[in-house]
């Protein structure tokens, strides 16, 4: 090695410029916070938490039902539920000004939520 110097051969300095504007972009897009929009990150996180456990709810429930391990009462019980909880995602989605795309993760494998 020549003087602990580590070289790098993968471009024009433009092409590097462009690259660390590509990944500071990025890394200023995940953490935007200050004061103005801290109530809209928060709301943004916790309602794409609630929506992810909703759709693991909903495919829980589904194998339960075709597994038949639950009884009539108890089907139109958790529909009804799943139901006011969609709608009041909905509800807050509006007051929150957000679409489901805002609220939508990779989770990698499994691909997008929703």
């Amino acid at each position: 090695m020549k003087d602990d110097k580590i070289l790098f051969n993968s471009g024009s300095p433009d092409e590097f410029s462009e690259e660390i504007g590509k990944l500071k972009s990025k890394v200023e897009s995940r953490i935007n916070a200050n004061p103005d929009n801290v109530e809209s990150g928060l709301a943004k996180l916790v309602l794409t938490l609630i929506e992810l456990l909703r759709k693991l709810m909903e495919k829980q429930a589904i194998r339960r039902i075709e597994g038949g391990s639950l009884t009539d009462g108890e089907i139109e019980k958790l529909g009804e539920t799943l139901m006011k909880l969609e709608m009041k995602m909905k509800e807050l989605k509006k007051i929150f000004n957000l679409t489901d795309e805002d609220l939508n993760l990779n989770l990698g494998p499994l691909g997008d939520l929703i």
